[in-house]
């Protein structure tokens, strides 16, 4: 349980670096080209920006192709998860649409670290 206490701060510290670093690419990226494929362009580096953090500083795992090639499966669930989400706060819970995206976050941060956890370690460890 401590390792993955651990791992989880670790996770959340090293999402906000990633983060961090796609926002700076993607403005490296606005002077050379237009913003939605800056921001393409960016968003795509930063799920193998997130791979390698996590691999090697998250989770302590050696790179593999393989794993690399499967890691934005977890950033499409992410994504699916988010938006539904954030259409049942908004339409069913009438939550406010500025606010529920703070909640989806909050929602979507265990499951990514769990989709994560998963693709990079691979089967949960026993015991």
């Amino acid at each position: 349980m401590r390792s993955t206490k651990r791992e989880v701060f670790r996770f959340i510290f090293w999402g906000a670096i990633n983060t961090l670093s796609g926002y700076l690419i993607y403005v490296v990226l606005l002077r050379f080209f237009p913003y939605l494929i800056a921001y393409s362009i960016a968003y795509a580096l930063g799920i193998f920006l997130s791979y390698f953090l996590n691999s090697k500083f998250v989770f302590d795992q050696e790179l593999k192709l393989s794993k690399a090639i499967r890691y934005p499966l977890v950033y499409l669930m992410q994504f699916l998860l988010g938006a539904t989400c954030l259409y049942l706060l908004v339409q069913l819970l009438r939550v406010n649409k500025f606010l529920a995206p703070f909640i989806v976050v909050m929602i979507t941060i265990p499951v990514t670290f769990f989709l994560s956890r998963r693709v990079v370690k691979g089967k949960a460890e026993k015991g």
